[in-house]
C-alpha cells in the first residue's frame, strides 16, 4: 500500500465507513443507494480515492444523502474535522515548499480535528466516537484510521523539521505552536527531550504577568509540561496570566471556546484572544464542553477548575440553563476536594462554587 495516497483520506474515509455502518448498510448497499459503483465507495473508505479530493459541493451532497439514509448525526458532524485532519496529515507527510502554506500556519486548529489527527497517530478514538469505533464487526476490519508505522515515524520526523523551520512572524509562531502540540503525541524515546529543547525559546513568556501577545506561548509551554508530568508551570501560568486579570481570563475562555467548538472555528491566527468578546461564544455549550472534557491529571485539572469558575462568575445562571452539566460538575467536586490533584487555589475555587451552589 502506498504510504502517501491513503494518508490523504485515511480519517475521512474511516469516518464514512462508520457512518455507513450506522445506517446500517454494506458497501454494496451504500453504493446502490447513492447510485455509484461499489469501487467508488471502497476507494473512499480505504483512502485510495481520497474524500478530500471531492469538490465541496459533492462532499456536501454526500453528507446530506447520508443523513437522509439515517447515518448517525454525531458522525456526520465530524465530517468537516475529518477532512481537516486528513489535510494536516497530508501536509506533514508531504510538506509544502513554503511553510506559510502549511495548514498549521493558516488556521487555529480546534479540538475535534486535533483528536482525529491523534487517532491516526495513536490509535485512540475521540471520546465522542469511541462507541462507534468499538462496535463488533464481521470478518477482518481495520480498528481505526491508524497510520502505518513507517508513516507515523515519517510524520513526527517531518513535524519536528517543520517546527524548527517556522519563522518568527505571526503565522510562523502559530505553525510552531501547533506543531509542538501534535509532537506531544510522539512516543519515541527522544520525544520528550526534543520537546523540552523546542519549548525553551518560549519559556520566557511564562514570567510575564497579565495577558500579552505571548500569553498563548506561555499557555503552550505550561500545558505541554503538565502533560509530561510537571503541573507547576501550568499553575504558575494560572496565577500570573489569568488570576485577577480580566483580559487574561476572557482570553482563556475565548481559547477554550474555539478549542471546544463553542464559537466559529474560522480564525487564521491567535488575535481573537487579544480582543476577546464574550458575545462571540455560546456560554452554555462552553460550560457543557468544559465539564464533559475534564482531564483528571495534575496541573491540567487546575486549568479546568479555574476556567469553569471564571465562566460561572461571568454567567451565574448557567447551572439553571444546563442542569446536566451542573450536576456532573457538582458530582465531581467531592472527588477533587478529597484527592491530591488540585492546587490550593483550585480548592478555594471549588469550595466557593460548592457553597454557592445553584441547584438546577
Amino acid at each position: 500500500m502506498s504510504a502517501k495516497a491513503p494518508s490523504v483520506g485515511l480519517v475521512s474515509g474511516y469516518l464514512l465507513r462508520l457512518a455507513r455502518e450506522s445506517i446500517p448498510l454494506t458497501q454494496e448497499g451504500l453504493a446502490e443507494a447513492l447510485h455509484l459503483d461499489v469501487g467508488t465507495v471502497q476507494g473512499w473508505e480505504s483512502g485510495r480515492r481520497p474524500l478530500p479530493h471531492l469538490r465541496a459541493g459533492d462532499h456536501l451532497d454526500l453528507r446530506r444523502r447520508l443523513a437522509l439514509l439515517g447515518a448517525d448525526p454525531m458522525l456526520l458532524a465530524h465530517s468537516g474535522a475529518a477532512l481537516d485532519a486528513d489535510r494536516i496529515l497530508a501536509a506533514v507527510l508531504d510538506p509544502p515548499a513554503e511553510t506559510g502554506r502549511h495548514p498549521l500556519a493558516g488556521w487555529v486548529q480546534p479540538r475535534d480535528s486535533a483528536l482525529l489527527v491523534a487517532w491516526a497517530l495513536r490509535g485512540t478514538p475521540p471520546p465522542a466516537l469511541a462507541a462507534h469505533a468499538s462496535r463488533p464487526r464481521r470478518g477482518p476490519a481495520r480498528p481505526g484510521p491508524l497510520l502505518p508505522a513507517a508513516d507515523r515515524a515519517r510524520f513526527f520526523t517531518n513535524l519536528r523539521d517543520t517546527a524548527e523551520r517556522a519563522t518568527a512572524d505571526d503565522h510562523g509562531r502559530l505553525l510552531h505552536r501547533q506543531a509542538l502540540y501534535l509532537a506531544s503525541y510522539d512516543t519515541a524515546p527522544d520525544a520528550a527531550a526534543w520537546s523540552e529543547q523546542a519549548l525553551r525559546g518560549m519559556r520566557p513568556a511564562l514570567g510575564r504577568r497579565g495577558h500579552g501577545p505571548r500569553s498563548i506561548e506561555a499557555r503552550t509551554v505550561a500545558t505541554v509540561a503538565a502533560r509530561q508530568g510537571d503541573p507547576d508551570q501550568l499553575r504558575h501560568f494560572i496565577s500570573t496570566a489569568l488570576l485577577d486579570d480580566e483580559h487574561g481570563e476572557l482570553a482563556n475562555l475565548a481559547y477554550w471556546a474555539l478549542w471546544l467548538g463553542a464559537m466559529p472555528a474560522d480564525h487564521t491566527d491567535d488575535t481573537f484572544m487579544h480582543h476577546p468578546d464574550p458575545a462571540s461564544w455560546d456560554p452554555i455549550r462552553l460550560y457543557r464542553a468544559l465539564v464533559s472534557s475534564f482531564h483528571l491529571a495534575p496541573g491540567t485539572v487546575d486549568l479546568y477548575v479555574h476556567s469553569i469558575s471564571t465562566l460561572l462568575h461571568l454567567h451565574p445562571w448557567l447551572p439553571h440553563a444546563a442542569p446536566d452539566a451542573a450536576q456532573a460538575f457538582y458530582t465531581l467536586t467531592p472527588q477533587l476536594l478529597d484527592g491530591t490533584l488540585i492546587s490550593p487555589t483550585s480548592r478555594r475555587d471549588l469550595d466557593r462554587l460548592r457553597y454557592g451552589r445553584i441547584d438546577g
